[in-house]
């Protein structure tokens, strides 16, 4: 026949997410860590794969690394599900919870990836935009939930990427509001210290997500995991995919984490310190805004932001995030916190990318 039917019409008009990878000397777009993981680190894992059974499946639920996790955040083992990277996990989240018939409250600007695992599953979307400072509408988004209707919440905090926190107060007041799922995305967490996982212990309806991508330096690994009450955690066991995290992932990332305290820590501390230092040269520079944030990334405004963004990378082989073209971050980049000579190398070249476009402040 030489032909093929049509696709799922869910994908008619879908367009992949795009992380908008490019090659660049600083690379400054992904949040990644800008620091591979620690020598000594890398020798345990060398160490250990030298034991490692490679014609074996792995274990499935990843055990031993789930009650390493367990055990830093004060939980059991059944609190934690591990899989691959965060971005499983999240279209798991849709998959459970979601489906045809089903509503989730998205709160833009935010990771889209969340409205793309929506349509992906045919769930409903109800968009409740954040106010002029990025904050969440908290009175908004419970006013929605006393409808009754809505089976899924998604919080970012830090949220990616305005970069800033949901409150206590005002996660407790969506927890309570209804029974529908509130996921927590707390992906960049360690930046800030400002985890709500005390809040488990409260409310079967919380859910929390966390990755070794960021602040673990493992964002070319692919582990991430949930924390929640067992009922939940057990709803995710049916929809994941079987061995979705390998062996040789369990191995590197147990070994991480018993850095968490010494180099991560470390390490974390340094980012947040040039972090407070880039968005202090960066309220300085003419022709920025920027705002304050919790991760390990920031915000600015600039005129002409997409025209920056090309210049920067194609004069000066810096590469940032365009956000110019999304909801409600017009002129937006978001710049990720690299090492001292990385950062150095972005103020250089915006200094002189705005001087030659002679950009002012936008409105």
């Amino acid at each position: 026949m030489g032909s093929v039917r049509d696709s799922n019409e869910r994908l008619s008009g879908l367009e992949p997410y795009d992380p908008k990878y490019l090659p660049a000397e600083v690379m400054l777009s992904a949040n990644e860590s800008p620091f591979d993981i620690a020598p000594e680190t890398r020798e345990r894992v060398e160490a250990r794969l030298g034991e490692l059974a490679f014609n074996r499946y792995p274990d499935p639920l990843a055990n031993g690394l789930r009650d390493g996790i367990a055990a830093s955040c004060g939980l059991e083992r059944g609190n934690v599900l591990v899989g691959n990277g965060g971005d499983e996990l999240l279209f798991d989240v849709f998959l459970a919870y979601g489906g045809p018939g089903r509503t989730f409250i998205n709160l833009p600007p935010t990771f889209s990836v969340y409205a793309y695992n929506a349509h992906l599953t045919g769930t409903g979307i109800v968009d409740i935009p954040r106010l002029d400072d990025f904050s969440v509408d908290v009175d908004a988004v419970v006013a929605r939930l006393s409808e009754g209707d809505i089976d899924l919440v998604v919080l970012t905090s830090p949220n990616n990427p305005t970069g800033n926190l949901i409150s206590e107060v005002g996660c407790r007041r969506l927890l309570e509001a209804s029974d529908a799922l509130i996921l927590l995305d707390e992906a960049y967490i360690e930046f800030a210290d400002a985890s709500l996982v005390s809040l488990l212990a409260e409310h079967e309806n919380l859910l929390i997500l966390r990755t070794f991508s960021k602040a673990f330096s493992l964002a070319g690994v692919r582990v991430g995991y949930l924390l929640g009450s067992r009922k939940v955690i057990d709803e995710f066991t049916k929809v994941r995919q079987p061995y979705s995290v390998d062996a040789v992932s369990q191995l590197i990332a147990s070994c991480v984490l018993e850095d968490r305290d010494t180099v991560v820590h470390e390490r974390v501390a340094g980012t947040v310190a040039r972090r407070e230092e880039l968005f202090r040269r960066l309220q300085d520079m003419e022709g920025v805004e920027v705002w304050p944030s919790a991760a390990n990334f920031l915000l600015i405004r600039v005129a002409n932001a997409h025209g920056v963004w090309q210049e920067l990378y194609e004069g000066h082989s810096v590469l940032v995030r365009d956000f110019s073209s999304s909801a409600g971050l017009s002129d937006c980049l978001r710049v990720t916190v690299g090492t001292e000579e990385e950062n150095a190398a972005f103020l250089s070249a915006l200094e002189k990318v705005l001087g030659t476009q002679a950009v002012r402040p936008s409105g």
